[in-house]
C-alpha cells in the first residue's frame, strides 16, 4: 500500500531539522572555497520570497546571500535554496487554487541575471503576466526572459533578518 502523495504546502512546512550550518569540507569541494555553509529551512525561503514587495524582484543569490548573513555562514547552499523557492512556488499556487487571498509572490523571486524561472507554475506565460501587471517589462534573449532592469528594482533586504 502506497503512501498518499504530500501537498506542495505539506512539503514546504517539512522543515527536515534544517536550517543547519556546516563546515565546507574545501578537499571535497574547491568551487566553494572555506568556511561555512548553511542548508535553509524550506520555510526560511518562503518567508524571504514573501517580503519581496509588488514592484520589486529579488534573486536567488539575493536569497543566498540573507540566508547566510542570518546564519552567519559564509554561503547559502544553492541547491536547496533554489529547490525550497521551486517548493514555495507550487505550495503558492496550491493555496491560490484553494481559494488563499494571500500567497507568495513567487513571480518576483529570479535567477540570476534577472532570469525568469520557466519551472515555477504557469511557466513564462504566466510569470510574465504577473510581472507585467506589476509593473515590469520582460525582455527575451534568445530562448531565456529576463526583466529588463532588475537591478533597479531589485529589493534590498534588511541586515538582520529573523
Amino acid at each position: 500500500m502506497s503512501r498518499p502523495k504530500r501537498t506542495w504546502r505539506e512539503k514546504l512546512a517539512d522543515d527536515k531539522g534544517l536550517p543547519v550550518v556546516q563546515s565546507i569540507d574545501a578537499s571535497k569541494s574547491k568551487k566553494w572555497g572555506e568556511g561555512t555553509f548553511v542548508i535553509p529551512a524550506p520555510r526560511e525561503v518562503d518567508g524571504l520570497m514573501r517580503q519581496v514587495p509588488r514592484g520589486r524582484v529579488t534573486t536567488i543569490d539575493d536569497l543566498r546571500r540573507t540566508l547566510a548573513s542570518k546564519h552567519r555562514a559564509t554561503i547559502a547552499c544553492p541547491l536547496t535554496t533554489g529547490i525550497f523557492a521551486w517548493i514555495a512556488a507550487h505550495a503558492a499556487e496550491e493555496a491560490r487554487a484553494d481559494g488563499a487571498e494571500r500567497s507568495t509572490p513567487y513571480w518576483r523571486t529570479l535567477k540570476a541575471g534577472g532570469e525568469l524561472n520557466p519551472k515555477y507554475p504557469g511557466g513564462i506565460t504566466a510569470l510574465t503576466a504577473q510581472l507585467s501587471a506589476e509593473g515590469h517589462r520582460v525582455a527575451q534573449r534568445r530562448k531565456r526572459f529576463f526583466v529588463e532592469d532588475f537591478d533597479r528594482k531589485r529589493h534590498r533586504f534588511a541586515d538582520s533578518v529573523d
